[in-house]
């Protein structure tokens, strides 16, 4: 905010403070009622000079505003007191002392913040919101407002309010949380009524002035940015063996297939509505989950699936990712963004960030979800990935197509909820947007979008209003799908940042692209960037998919930026052979093809035995060919 550019910002004139200089004088017994003049001057300087602590007083005794006070002269009333002083026999070093505080006094009182009128150009920033944080040491919400100067209003105070994600501005009625002092720093404390029906873990904060008798906003809204500080769980990250990943067939979990295969990642797909609702089966009880002060329903038997599936995977020593996917229920419609509950047959929808009741599900399930499997009697989910591809619209996080602003300020208000009750529950936990290999196409008329433009404001959407330490899942599949051979040229395929799809032979795009300053992590790091998904038919020969798979794992690991490789999937799926994609390491009969012991053997010593026949189909000689 500049102060030069507006004109109608003029900072309010007081007089120049004047030294106090101590006089040769001829000293004379101190009188009583010299004594009584002097005394009375020292505390009517003290009430002067610290007027608001007195206003605070009242303001204490009270509970009520108070109002502007004129600001008094303060150079020529504490010149006359101190000149009372001078004329007293008091002793010199109690002299000294007095004429020392007086003019230390008012150094600071010339050198206060400015005052300047709001005007409709510089109210809605006049100042900003540079920390929102949770206190760590009593868990209460701290918010640090900090301005060039103060702003002009009916008393002397900032008001701090905590709105919903979908309010617009303070809404008529609404009651402060906090207030304090105007300075060029204040600093205002709210309690975060953690898991309580009045909970602001999920809120945003604005700061206000009371003008005119109303509350007028003067910062933009910042969230919470540190959730992880009250977190039950708080163990370090696990951290996978190695980058091989994999979807994993739920039918093969008991068996050794994973151990043979020497799986160190997995990702599972978790369908939020079919957690809802009570469960049928008397074997398995509904489990009923209180968070904020309600109480929600949750499908016994559905829950149990996925322990098995969770517990199994981590007993195994497997990291585990979790897709977060919104599905239709007919009995859970508040799920569903307002913009998305018709007009579409995609099988995922946007979240609902935009409703109370939308917030409050997405918050419980979230939190159920990470404390259920944040330790080890049901398992650990590290890494969570919200929504699938959000940049295809149309196809997997359909809502009514809109500006792309628009589109992922919905989408980073449902994320930033899931990530809070998350990271809120589990400190380490890692949490990822998700977009796929559809990087810069710019096709006129296009309803969908492309990554890039997803990622960009994505960004300053978060950046914003409060940064997070979020990541990026992409999905690196070939141009077109039916396609394995990832080393043939193609045009919708180039080594900088107007590719227009971004696979396993430009992957260096999407690391150099996150390595810019504006993307870097509030600490200076790469964002993480998790290769959650992509996959490599068998359909023209098992050799092109087997060297199609060596060909991305060595270049996925000569990338530190990357921290896991999740191949599509276990087994063929009939319902994708049947479009030429059979990405399976088994067919459907559980045959295992060539990529099966490719992948198996990838990150041990063994594996040249295994991948070396690709450098002959690649045409290449050394895998370093291959590193950009």
């Amino acid at each position: 905010m500049s102060l030069e550019k507006d004109k109608k910002r003029k900072p309010a004139k007081s007089k120049k403070a004047r030294p106090i200089r101590k006089k040769k004088r001829t000293r004379q017994p101190m009188t009583k009622g010299g004594k009584i003049l002097l005394w009375s001057g020292i505390m009517l300087a003290v009430l002067i000079l610290t007027g608001a602590i007195g206003a605070g007083l009242f303001f204490l005794l009270r509970e009520e505003p108070v109002e502007e006070i004129p600001e008094p002269d303060l150079t020529e009333s504490v010149e006359e007191i101190l000149q009372e002083i001078e004329d007293t026999d008091i002793g010199d070093d109690v002299v000294d002392h007095i004429i020392t505080a007086g003019n230390a006094v008012l150094d600071s009182y010339q050198k206060r913040p400015q005052s300047y009128e709001l005007t409709d150009a510089n109210r809605s920033n006049f100042v900003t919101i540079s920390e929102c944080i949770i206190n760590p040491e009593n868990k209460k919400i701290s918010v640090t407002a900090t301005g060039d100067g103060i702003p002009k209003s009916d008393d002397k105070y900032y008001y701090l309010f905590a709105l919903n994600t979908y309010d617009t501005g303070i809404a008529d009625g609404a009651d402060y949380i906090a207030r304090e002092y105007k300075d060029s720093e204040t600093v205002m404390t709210a309690g975060l009524n953690y898991n309580m029906s009045g909970s602001r873990l999920y809120k945003k904060f604005v700061v206000a002035v009371k003008l005119n008798g109303k509350y007028v906003q003067v910062s933009t809204p910042k969230y919470i940015t540190n959730p992880e500080v009250i977190a039950k769980y708080t163990s370090v990250f696990q951290q996978p063996a190695s980058k091989k990943g994999l979807l994993v067939d739920p039918n093969k979990l008991r068996g050794s297939e994973l151990d043979d295969l020497g799986v160190k990642q997995a990702a599972y797909n978790i369908p939020v509505s079919r957690l809802l609702g009570p469960t049928s089966n008397s074997a398995y009880p509904t489990i009923y989950y209180t968070y904020n002060g309600k109480t929600y329903t949750l499908n016994g038997q559905v829950v149990a699936e996925y322990d098995l599936v969770f517990g199994t995977l981590t007993a195994k020593g497997i990291t585990t990712t979790a897709i977060i996917l919104n599905n239709y229920s007919s009995a859970y419609p508040q799920l569903i963004h307002p913009d998305a509950r018709s007009g579409s047959t995609a099988p995922y929808y946007m979240f609902n960030g935009t409703e109370e009741s939308g917030v409050e599900y997405m918050a419980a399930i979230a939190s159920f979800l990470a404390e259920r499997y944040s330790g080890n009697s049901h398992g650990r989910i590290s890494n969570w990935v919200i929504a699938n591809e959000i940049n295809a619209r149309k196809e997997w996080n359909y809502m009514k197509y809109t500006d792309i602003d628009t589109y992922v300020e919905e989408y980073a208000k449902a994320f930033r909820v899931f990530y809070t009750a998350i990271k809120s529950v589990s400190s380490s936990a890692r949490v990822y947007i998700s977009i796929d290999q559809q990087w810069d196409r710019n096709i006129k008329n296009n309803t969908n979008y492309d990554g890039r433009d997803i990622l960009d404001v994505f960004n300053n959407n978060i950046s914003s209003k409060g940064n997070i330490d979020w990541g990026v899942a992409q999905h690196p599949y070939n141009v077109p799908l039916t396609e394995a051979r990832i080393w043939k040229s193609s045009k919708y395929v180039k080594h900088n940042a107007g590719t227009s799809m971004i696979t396993m032979a430009n992957i260096e795009v999407l690391i150099n692209y996150m390595k810019q300053d504006q993307f870097l992590t509030d600490d200076g790091e790469v964002r993480s960037i998790l290769l959650s998904e992509q996959g490599y038919t068998s359909h023209a020969g098992e050799a092109y998919q087997a060297a199609a798979f060596a060909y991305a794992y060595y270049k996925v690991e000569a990338y530190d930026e990357i921290d896991g490789f999740l191949l599509n999937r276990e087994t063929d799926a009939a319902e994708e052979v049947a479009q030429g994609l059979a990405f399976g390491l088994s067919d459907a009969g559980g045959r295992h093809k060539q990529i099966y012991n490719v992948f198996k053997y990838i990150d041990t010593s063994q594996r040249a035995e295994y991948t070396d026949f690709a450098k002959e189909l690649i045409g290449i000689s050394n895998w370093s060919e291959i590193i950009r």
